[in-house]
């Protein structure tokens, strides 16, 4: 790959594991015993695969790959917005406790929290109140391989924690507009997060669906599936590349594409929920942004923005057509939303 994506690969879809503290000696640990994730054991052939094979939460993989078409059905899709502005920070304290998704304020950070979650015969380190992982053994969904986690300088890097929507690409795809507790949020949210093998993680960068699958073919019904459920619940969209490759891949699953009434019914949806915000909406105050950040009024008294950085700056952006500050040549693609 180009030098840009080796980069993005050590700072955006991949979460090694710390190794600093891994080098301190460990007093002695304490075992646990998890129940095993029964492995995904569908194939994907060239024909429609029968009903009864499961996915690797035990249901119909059938059912779960029709259920992810309707919801990709309802995705925006949209062109890949520039990068600019993107770094990890973006995205709050690295595997922080303080969030409210599932596991926050627990006393553990989220990365201890995945792999106690995903590796099974696990032993704690003592003193932890049962919170860091010294070893355990990994079903690994993306290789069909088993693999021992050994927590080291050394050694920690061969099980990593992936992000499934990887942040730099979720931030190609509507993450700006995001608040920050609400990027924090989706960096630790367990629905995105996977303990994997170290270098298939590295491998896969921040590719989406259409760039990289797991090479465990029986697992990638259930992680398109997954990743749709990821964008879907933070208003993220799809490229046009990323929808195709994810409906052919769910539809060769067993997936049925939804009809054109429920296709109509999802739009509906989406245009009276708060995840579209409707261009006829009356414009939001400018009262309480900060003067210095607003440029010269425009005549007719508008608020004027002299470009994306000055208005996401005043916590203006996104700005819709009709807005104070909207200027048509801030909105790049004509589509009555421009700095989105």
């Amino acid at each position: 790959m180009a030098a840009a994506v080796a980069v993005a690969m050590a700072v955006t879809a991949c979460e090694p594991l710390d190794s600093a503290s891994a080098s301190e000696p460990e007093p002695a640990a304490s075992t646990t015993t998890q129940p095993a994730v029964a492995p995904d054991t569908d194939h994907t052939t060239g024909s429609r695969p029968p009903t009864t094979r499961r996915d690797s939460a035990g249901g119909s993989l059938d059912q779960r790959s029709s259920a992810a078409l309707q919801a990709l059905a309802g995705l925006a899709v949209k062109g890949r917005a520039p990068k600019t502005g993107y770094s990890r920070d973006m995205f709050g304290q690295r595997w922080s406790d303080d969030v409210t998704v599932e596991f926050g304020h627990n006393g553990c950070d989220t990365r201890n929290d995945i792999l106690r979650r995903d590796l099974t015969v696990t032993a704690v380190k003592a003193g932890t109140r049962d919170c860091v992982v010294l070893s355990g053994t990994l079903d690994d969904p993306y290789t069909g391989k088993k693999i021992d986690f050994v927590r080291g300088s050394a050694t920690s890097s061969a099980v990593q924690i992936d992000h499934v929507v990887a942040l730099s690409d979720a931030w190609q795809k509507g993450a700006q507009q995001l608040s920050s507790d609400e990027r924090r949020n989706f960096a630790n949210d367990p629905r995105n997060l996977l303990a994997v093998d170290g270098p298939s993680n590295q491998k896969k960068g921040d590719g989406d669906a259409a760039t990289w699958l797991p090479p465990n073919r029986s697992y990638r019904c259930t992680y398109v599936a997954r990743q749709i459920e990821v964008k879907a619940a933070y208003r993220l969209w799809v490229t046009q590349a990323e929808q195709n490759a994810m409906t052919r891949l769910l539809t060769d699953c067993g997936g049925t594409q939804p009809t054109e009434t429920e296709r109509a019914a999802e739009t509906a949806t989406e245009t009276t929920t708060p995840r579209t915000t409707p261009r006829t909406t009356t414009p939001r105050t400018t009262t309480h942004r900060p003067q210095p950040l607003v440029e010269t009024p425009a005549p007719g008294g508008d608020v004027y923005y002299r470009n994306c950085s000055a208005a996401r700056a005043a916590g203006a952006a996104p700005l819709y057509r009709g807005q104070p500050g909207y200027s048509s040549k801030l909105d790049r693609d004509g589509d009555g939303i421009a700095c989105e």
